[in-house]
């Protein structure tokens, strides 16, 4: 049966690295969206609309005219601050969205895979299983876990993939992520301050679109912990960047997270236990280090 799939995002890291994953694909229709103009360098295969996430009539005639079997819910404010500052605009398209697109696929009997994050934990106790107590210490954690509240209760057929710290390259960015930035910082010989008591598994866009769309493809059910297997702290992290690109690590000043002053709180160790995901969805990370080796191959491409 043609599996016909809207995925939102689609001009976020994430989003890109699906659309060739289903474009062009045997008994697939994909029909991309995100605001604004298209900024896939690739065109055909698929259909592409703009959409804002927050436009609830627009959304009831994409389903009324696509008829979708599956929605693929990227699209979210993942800005961990600026869901502190605003918190209305975060409710918005973090909670208000997922509300809106669950009556839909209850309405269509659309399956739907759902993007979360570790920040659903409070990070005393990491690395977690799906089934840890949840307790999320920001409001931006907070915004995600009610969203997955909202697909739990809904009786609609879901998975829901929580990740953490994604990492990659696409043409076009709109924002960068860590590993981006201590490169970029780093040649620019820029001093940096990394915090050394918070612990992340990294997690390569490209492993976590391959798992989305197993997720769509074996109509998976349930909650799956996808990211990269190496829990590290942040400072680790950014040493490796260093090294792979053979750039000053004296520049690299460790600190606590504490003296960042930053708004939203971070829990200090999440990291994922990636046995269930591994087991259903057949997930295989790249190593941290395959990860940085396949993002040297396509800066030098772009």
């Amino acid at each position: 049966m043609q599996k016909r799939i809207i995925l939102t995002g689609s001009n976020g890291l994430l989003g890109q690295k699906i659309v060739p994953l289903l474009a062009d694909r045997l008994n697939v229709s994909l029909m991309a969206t995100s605001i604004g103009i298209n900024r896939h360098p690739l065109r055909e295969g698929y259909e592409y609309e703009s959409v804002d996430l927050l436009d609830f009539d627009r959304w009831k005639e994409v389903f009324h005219d696509f008829r979708p079997t599956h929605i693929i819910h990227t699209a979210a404010i993942t800005n961990v601050d600026q869901c502190e500052d605003n918190r209305t605009l975060c409710d918005s398209v973090n909670v208000g969205a997922v509300e809106n697109l669950v009556n839909l696929c209850r309405e269509y009997g659309t399956r739907m895979v759902h993007i979360s994050t570790d920040f659903v934990f409070p990070g005393d106790a990491g690395p977690y299983k799906e089934k840890d107590a949840t307790g999320p210490v920001n409001y931006y954690g907070q915004s995600k876990l009610l969203a997955e509240h909202l697909i739990l209760e809904s009786g609609i057929p879901y998975a829901i993939l929580r990740t953490m710290l994604l990492y990659g390259i696409t043409p076009g960015m709109s924002r960068t992520n860590i590993v981006l930035w201590a490169k970029k910082s780093l040649e620019e010989e820029m001093p940096i301050r990394v915090v050394n008591d918070q612990f992340r598994c990294p997690t390569l866009a490209e492993d976590l679109a391959s798992a989305s769309v197993t997720a769509v493809m074996r109509n998976a059910g349930g909650l799956y912990h996808v990211s990269g297997a190496e829990m590290m702290p942040m400072h680790e992290l950014v040493y490796r960047v260093a090294d792979f690109w053979k750039l000053d690590k004296s520049l690299i000043t460790e600190v606590s997270s504490e003296s960042l002053n930053q708004k939203a709180k971070r829990p200090p160790k999440t990291g994922f236990i990636i046995l269930k995901a591994q087991t259903e969805l057949a997930y295989n990370p790249h190593s941290f280090e395959q990860g940085l080796h396949l993002l040297d191959q396509q800066m030098k491409s772009l």
